[in-house]
């Protein structure tokens, strides 16, 4: 599938080739971290180990570990539940997801929040609500605040292409385009909003042309192909910082499992899942390196090592972490500080 970004030009003038081998080496290492860390997960899960339900992204890490690989740190991102690839490329510490997902203490949340809504503020991941597209609207706010400081940042939406029939992603969509803000949003149509197929969800084959009604662009690729999704979201980043508005990125993918790890998914035709394990994004693109000579046998080889050693250590803190007090669920409702300090603060 061509890529068809319509970058403006003074935007292009920015853009460098695709990347070195060493960012092509690490992008595979974190593509890789994802997949490892998300299998394990669902492997917890059926050990009774995570608390909750889980909410697998397996196939689809291209269209988050991608995006958050070529933002900045001071970038805002506004991820859904099935973005694990986001917290992992951004430098969330494993044994805090970890901790995350068994509600203990020791994660970003310390125990408050439902599994998979990773976030956090040092990191710029904003912690996601489970009302769909509820991130997108307020990593918009973020790209707003952005514009007003005159920040040199931009935000980065991820949703589904079933959160597109939200009235709030319609309102931060047109809010963006009225106000040209710095945002790239990343649509990951998987084809399946939990049991109901995309056919039935819209009357269009593309969500990409939605972001018409909006005034910017709307770009469909191959949320598979690493390299395509890397060229277009870094183009439609480059666009953001020069000032020229929000670019909507509909990657077309495919979630290999079910909405959530209770859902046996058995609504979809086999042949279709078949099909998209054969357009796995992670062997593409290791082979794409490979015949690039950017990666080896043994880089791969010394990348699963570490990554496991890792994941065994994360699970073995997060699994002796202890839960929360009771009554730590009233602990972090309000900010720090009196409402005189607030004001104060806010007349500065």
């Amino acid at each position: 599938m061509p890529v068809n970004t319509k970058i403006a030009s003074k935007a292009k003038e920015k853009l460098s080739a695709p990347f070195s081998a060493e960012e092509g080496k690490k992008l595979y290492y974190y593509l890789l971290k994802t997949r490892t860390v998300d299998e394990a997960n669902r492997k917890f899960f059926r050990q009774g180990k995570l608390l909750g339900t889980y909410f697998s992204a397996v196939g689809q890490e291209a269209t988050t570990v991608v995006p958050t690989f070529l933002s900045r740190p001071t970038d805002a991102i506004g991820p859904s539940h099935r973005e694990i690839g986001c917290s992992i490329t951004r430098g969330i510490p494993l044994k805090n997801m970890l901790a995350h997902l068994m509600a203990k203490r020791t994660g970003m949340d310390k125990g408050k929040c439902h599994p998979c809504h990773y976030g956090g503020s040092e990191y710029r991941i904003i912690t996601p609500a489970s009302t769909m597209a509820a991130q997108t609207v307020v990593v918009t706010g973020c790209a707003l605040a952005f514009k007003i400081r005159g920040e040199d940042n931009i935000g980065l939406g991820f949703f589904g292409e079933g959160a597109t029939a939200q009235a709030g992603w319609h309102e931060a969509m047109n809010f963006a385009g009225v106000q040209k803000l710095p945002i790239v949003y990343i649509c990951q149509n998987n084809l399946w909003a939990e049991s109901v197929p995309a056919r039935l969800q819209a009357a269009i084959t593309d969500y990409s042309d939605r972001a018409k009604a909006y005034g910017f662009p709307g770009i469909t690729i191959d949320g598979n192909d690493v390299v395509q999704v890397y060229v277009t979201v870094k183009e439609a980043i480059a666009r953001a910082r020069c000032g020229e508005g929000p670019t909507m990125v509909e990657c077309k993918t495919y979630r290999w499992y079910g909405h959530s790890e209770i859902d046996p998914a058995d609504y979809r035709p086999k042949d279709e899942l078949e099909g998209w394990k054969k357009k796995d994004p992670i062997p593409r693109f290791e082979k794409y390196l490979m015949d690039q000579v950017m990666l080896t046998p043994a880089d791969k080889t010394k990348m699963v090592a570490d990554i496991e050693k890792e994941l065994e250590e994360a699970f073995e803190f997060a699994d002796k972490s202890p839960l929360p007090a009771p009554e730590e669920a009233l602990e972090d409702v309000y900010a720090p500080g009196t409402f005189e300090d607030w004001v104060k603060g806010w007349l500065k």
